[in-house]
């Protein structure tokens, strides 16, 4: 499968690079900066651009297979909403259908999953603004004619992958830890995109 990965050099993009080539998919990384010195991939192509420039995005797209969105904030406060309406956009004129974007846990009905803390402190005041790109970025993407998928993992942790954790319609008394690691992410969200089994849905993801 040819994939295109937005939000490629981030935290959970370079575990999505990584376990699609370890996979056998044929990867495209789009960045803003020519990537650091690394072992050749045949099947990675390195593609330079600016997520905020639709027609950077538009000639990225075009000819792939499936789109994973792993976007983060960057020096731009609202790029995963901007660069997700132009990654849409691409889509919807180019191909491909299918797309899976990485959204946060206690984005849109999730929010009853979240204790005090994340609920009044996190997101309540220090990652408000983070939070409000989610939610626009969440509409952006249900508005869509394509095939995709929303994932919405708890907070992130540099642990092992362990394809061990919780997805779907989680409920609070699940007893959520309310973390995930980076590793598990991208290997839920490699998941999704190949089975096809969250098709226009949303899943929590938490250990």
């Amino acid at each position: 499968m040819n994939i295109i990965v937005f939000g490629a050099t981030g935290s959970i993009g370079r575990h999505v690079v990584r376990q699609a080539l370890a996979e056998g998919h044929r990867v495209t990384a789009f960045q803003r900066t020519a990537p650091a010195r690394e072992p050749e991939n045949p099947n990675l192509v390195h593609q330079l651009g600016d997520v905020l420039d639709a027609e950077a995005v538009a000639r990225a797209v075009h000819g792939q297979d499936a789109v994973v969105v792993a976007l983060g904030a960057g020096r731009h406060g609202n790029v995963r909403a901007a660069g997700t309406r132009n990654i849409i956009a691409a889509m919807e004129r180019h191909g491909p259908k299918r797309l899976v974007c990485l959204s946060t846990l206690g984005a849109g009905d999730s929010r009853h999953l979240l204790n005090f803390f994340w609920k009044r402190i996190m997101f309540g005041l220090l990652l408000r603004a983070a939070y409000a790109d989610h939610q626009t970025q969440e509409q952006a993407v249900r508005e869509s004619d394509l095939d995709w998928t929303l994932v919405r993992p708890g907070a992130f942790t540099d642990g092992d992958l362990t394809g061990d954790y919780r997805h779907g319609a989680l409920s609070a008394a699940d007893r959520l830890q309310l973390k995930v690691s980076r590793a598990d992410v991208a290997h839920f969200m490699l998941g999704a995109l190949s089975g096809g089994g969250y098709l226009r849905r949303v899943a929590a993801l938490s250990y």
